[in-house]
């Protein structure tokens, strides 16, 4: 039987996406090898959220060439969307596909054997208005799968490529998104991600139906789903209804991934991220108002140009006052063809890495906190995998959870009365309730 192996760099999309295509070519007769091994095909879906997505994606791309120089190797994904003729150059590749068109690859790779000619699929994506159907039912993880529901972000932040690799917001037909959740509900998944590029702009593009209106539906239309979570979500889309919704729905978790990338309204301006720190903070004191027990995460982006030692200090303190659970601290990174590539004040790279540092740092202190805060609570926990001795899943915070009892299964659905915690990870026992 043939072989493929992939490596997948970057977010929970790329994730997905790599997810439809292994399905393609397990529908093909492929067998699925790690991408240390020896493999007939390799496939590197790549990101260029970064420099360091970049270099990454070109280091795979020669590993794999060492591996076995003589597989067929593709590479798609962003990078090879923004950067098409730099990949082809790299030695070894034969096959280029972009943001678009990867339902082809199975095609292409089959093509690619039976000519032995390059093959190069790189839509312009500015020009894209349908989603792209790269259906799953399956994954390796049985308790969680990723849903992909949108593609594509319309907002043209100053730092960012991705609407340049991955075009305007395209939504998922809410009947095949619908079809889709009830297939892996009843392939035996307990909790469903959705997931995009832009996930709550889910319906920009679609006629008198918004992401509200799908949660709805999940909520109450797919049979058996025990858990819906949000990627993540753009403060300006939680409306009124949307808290409503989340406080009311059994299966809507209590965990938000919120970004907010700068704590400082001089360089959220210089963003392009179309809201002030006093917006952003009234807004989730209302969440927390009317979602007492929400987890909220967010991104920071450090070192934005222009940033001087009083704006990073304006972030760190408004970060600390507001409480966040958990940071996801980036250093800016220059993206070609982006404006603040062309900013002045560029930061060096030092200052860049320090500024991480402390806000890791920082979120450390914070995560502690929040674990600290479910000591002698109830929370409800999906057990995923046994580990050091230890149950283990996710709360519906977030927040993993072990359990030493050996009634305990892989995809059990438990409430757990939290007496312990080991580092930022909690330790509980068995409380059913009724």
């Amino acid at each position: 039987m043939p072989t493929v192996a992939f490596h997948t760099l970057g977010c929970k999309v790329n994730t997905y996406e790599t997810e439809g295509m292994l399905e393609l070519f397990e529908k093909d007769g492929y067998t699925s090898k790690n991408f240390d091994e020896k493999a007939d095909v390799y496939v590197i879906n790549t990101c260029t959220v970064t420099n360091t997505g970049d270099q990454k994606s070109r280091q795979m791309i020669r590993k794999a060439k060492r591996t076995n120089p003589d597989a067929i190797i593709a590479v798609v994904g962003c990078y090879a969307q923004v950067s098409s003729d730099e990949v082809k150059a790299i030695d070894g590749v034969d096959i280029v596909i972009g943001t678009q068109h990867r339902n082809k690859i199975v095609d292409y790779v089959n093509a690619y054997k039976a000519k032995k000619e390059a093959i190069i699929d790189v839509e312009d994506v500015m020009n894209l208005h349908q989603f792209e159907r790269l259906k799953i039912f399956s994954y390796e993880n049985r308790t969680r799968a990723f849903m992909k529901i949108q593609d594509g972000c319309n907002k043209f932040c100053t730092y960012c490529i991705i609407p340049y690799a991955r075009g305007g917001i395209r939504s998922c037909n809410p009947q095949e998104v619908l079809e889709q959740a009830q297939r892996l509900v009843d392939n035996g998944f307990k909790e469903i991600v959705l997931t995009g590029i832009h996930t709550a702009g889910y319906g920009n593009d679609l006629e008198d139906y918004s992401f509200y209106d799908l949660l709805n539906d999940l909520t109450h239309k797919v049979n058996g789903l025990k858990r819906l979570r949000i990627s993540s979500i753009e403060m300006g889309q939680i409306t009124p209804e949307i808290i409503r919704l989340i406080d009311e729905s059994p299966i809507i978790v209590d965990h938000l991934h919120i970004p907010i990338q700068s704590g400082c309204d001089k360089i959220l301006k210089r963003m392009n991220r179309t809201y002030t720190t006093s917006e952003f903070e009234e807004k989730l004191n209302a969440l927390k108002k009317g979602l007492p027990s929400l987890s909220v995460t967010t991104d920071v982006i450090v070192g934005f140009p222009g940033e001087t030692e009083e704006d990073f200090m304006t972030t760190y303190n408004w970060i600390k006052k507001n409480h966040f659970n958990q940071l996801h601290v980036f250093p800016y990174s220059p993206r070609k063809n982006t404006p603040a590539e062309k900013f002045k004040e560029q930061v060096p790279g030092d200052v860049k890495k320090d500024r991480v540092r402390r806000l890791m740092a920082l979120s450390d202190e914070l995560r502690t906190e929040f674990a600290s805060w479910q000591m002698g609570k109830d929370l409800e926990v999906l057990f995923e995998e046994e580990k050091d001795g230890y149950m283990q899943g996710h709360a519906s915070n977030y927040l993993l959870v072990k359990v030493k009892d050996p009634a305990i299964h892989e995809g059990d659905i438990h409430t757990v009365k939290i007496t312990d915690r080991i580092g930022y990870d909690l330790v509980g026992e068995l409380h059913e309730k009724g």
